[in-house]
């Protein structure tokens, strides 16, 4: 850890800088540091859209993925910079200081609270979509990926140079690369390779002080802090560095609905039992929602059982024979292809569909939502389940929908402080509850909002605890936001060791030693352990 004495000359250093060149508080002054800053005039001015833009809308929603977002009454950013190169970020970065703007980072837009291009404080988006360069190497089984591509793009890439090789990352391809890596990074690889942040070995990152550094400059305390730490505490992620993984030439997949009158019940008690403990070449999410009955003719529940698997169908049929009959999977539920069109597959694309639609940055859902998530580690009783389902026939639940995510095999295998990630060990699954609408205005917002909160407060005898765990990357600011003001860091731990336990507080050492004056912050960002007196005081605090 940086000691006191250092952060506080870094605090002074870092005052008289920004005292330099104080302006008024215009966004003309500020664009026009943007350009005083850059090194070359043509290209930031091609990347900043103010206001008075005729591209300023179109810009800011390309990249919006909650509709929920997008209304009349969400604060603006004054501006955005689309960087194409490095100075650019650098400019925004040191010129946001100078007037006194906070930065929102976005790679893809799918932060679940819209913290990426939200702020209730004058602010500016950095928007990473022109810095979305791929390099693979397949020799060294390794790659280069900008922030800005897309989980989908860079399947994608991967597929063109190797039919063997893959990455342990998400099922949605219109992802950002920045963010999602950034807070951990979940996917069917998990079992068998851990996170998508277990698989960094290098990364780029421009800090607080507008220096561009890799791992080896800027040290193995926040290497280890941006691999599932949430990256924009502590400054602007440009590029990873990743280790791909093999994958066989062909991968079975298959997806069985059950619904009630199906023993759903049953069968989803007893996946509880067996899912992690199952061969770590075999991943079987589910998916719970409701549906039409069609021996009743009314709402039933129905589970719908999702998998993949590394290998082929006659060796997956006997595995699942003797670790799970109650699914009652037969062969011809199941279809061999490629690991590159089992994403396809997991993603509802129909049979035959082009490769292309990976490299489609628009987000397939529409309408708005909410998000909320839950670890689990002892299994959820028959009644805790039953007790569930009534609640998804409530008019709030139209749109809702639970998917649980199995745990073991390498998962249990990674201490939960070798990355800032700590839900390793111990866990059975991951919940990740949604609930969509369609309808706009706030009473229809409300009603399904109040909806996924009263099934959250259900389900929290039947949840981890003590504390009661969450997901960084399904962001919920319904379990703690940082102050408008001043934070410190016994109040932000409320949320903190919710996603981090343990490792918040090293985070915060982290945080402290890199961006004191905590210039990169937001509702749920790493707080500075900097008194308040030490800490520059600004108007657009969050």
């Amino acid at each position: 850890m940086m000691p006191l004495s250092s952060v506080f000359s870094f605090v002074v250093t870092s005052l008289l800088f920004l005292s330099i060149c104080s302006a008024a508080d215009t966004h003309e002054d500020l664009v026009q540091c943007l350009y005083n800053y850059s090194h070359n005039l043509s290209s930031i001015s091609k990347v900043v859209y103010t206001q008075t833009n005729s591209s300023y809308s179109s810009i800011l929603h390309s990249s919006i993925q909650n509709p929920r977002f997008i209304s009349n009454t969400t604060p603006k950013p004054l501006l955005i910079v689309t960087p194409q190169e490095l100075s650019h970020i650098q400019a925004a970065i040191i010129c946001s200081q100078r007037h006194d703007k906070q930065i929102r980072i976005r790679s893809g837009g799918h932060d679940l609270e819209g913290l990426s291009y939200v702020a209730q404080v004058p602010f500016i988006i950095i928007d990473l979509i022109n810095l979305r360069e791929i390099e693979i190497d397949v020799k060294k089984s390794t790659a280069w990926v900008q922030s800005g591509a897309t989980v989908g793009e860079l399947y994608y890439r991967i597929s063109e140079k190797s039919k063997t090789l893959g990455f342990p990352a998400g099922l949605c391809p219109t992802v950002g690369i920045g963010g999602y890596i950034s807070g951990g990074g979940y996917g069917f690889l998990m079992r068998k390779y851990g996170l998508a942040a277990d698989n960094v070995i290098d990364a780029q990152i421009v800090d607080v002080k507008g220096r561009f550094l890799d791992r080896k400059s800027m040290g193995e305390d926040l290497f280890w802090a941006i691999r599932g730490g949430g990256g924009a505490s502590f400054g602007v992620i440009v590029a990873w560095k990743i280790k791909l993984v093999q994958v066989p030439s062909t991968v079975t997949v298959f997806r069985v609905p059950r619904t009630l009158e199906q023993n759903a019940t049953n069968i989803i008690h007893k996946w509880q039992l067996v899912g992690n403990k199952i061969d770590e070449n075999l991943s079987i999410n589910i998916l719970l929602h409701r549906v039409n009955s069609t021996e009743k003719k009314e709402l039933t529940i129905e589970a719908v059982f999702q998998s993949l698997f590394l290998g082929g169908v006659d060796e997956l049929i006997p595995l699942m024979q003797e670790s799970f009959p109650e699914l009652g999977l037969k062969k011809e539920d199941c279809v061999e292809m490629s690991w590159i069109e089992s994403v396809l597959y997991v993603n509802g694309f129909p049979s035959g569909q082009s490769l292309q639609v990976l490299l489609n940055r628009t987000q397939t859902i529409t309408g708005s939502f909410k998000a909320k998530s839950d670890f689990v580690r002892n299994p959820i009783p028959e009644f805790g389940l039953q007790g569930l389902w009534p609640m998804f026939y409530e008019d709030g639940a139209q749109g809702a929908i639970m998917t649980l995510f199995p745990y073991g095999g390498i998962m249990d295998n990674i201490s939960e402080y070798k990355i800032p990630f700590p839900h390793r060990y111990g866990n059975l699954y991951l919940i990740q509850y949604s609930v969509h609408w369609q309808q706009e205005g706030d009473e229809v917002a409300q009603k399904h909002i109040g909806w996924i909160r009263r099934l959250h407060s259900y389900m929290e005898p039947f949840v981890s605890n003590s504390p009661r765990a969450a997901y960084a990357n399904y962001r919920d600011l319904d379990i703690g936001v940082n102050n408008k003001g001043y934070t410190n860091y016994k109040q932000a731990r409320i949320w903190g060791f919710k996603y981090f336990k343990n490792n918040f507080n090293r985070l915060a050492n982290v945080k402290t030693k890199f961006d004191p004056l905590n210039f990169f912050r937001n509702e749920q960002s790493i707080p500075s352990l900097l008194p308040e007196t030490s800490q520059y005081k600004t108007q657009s605090r969050v």
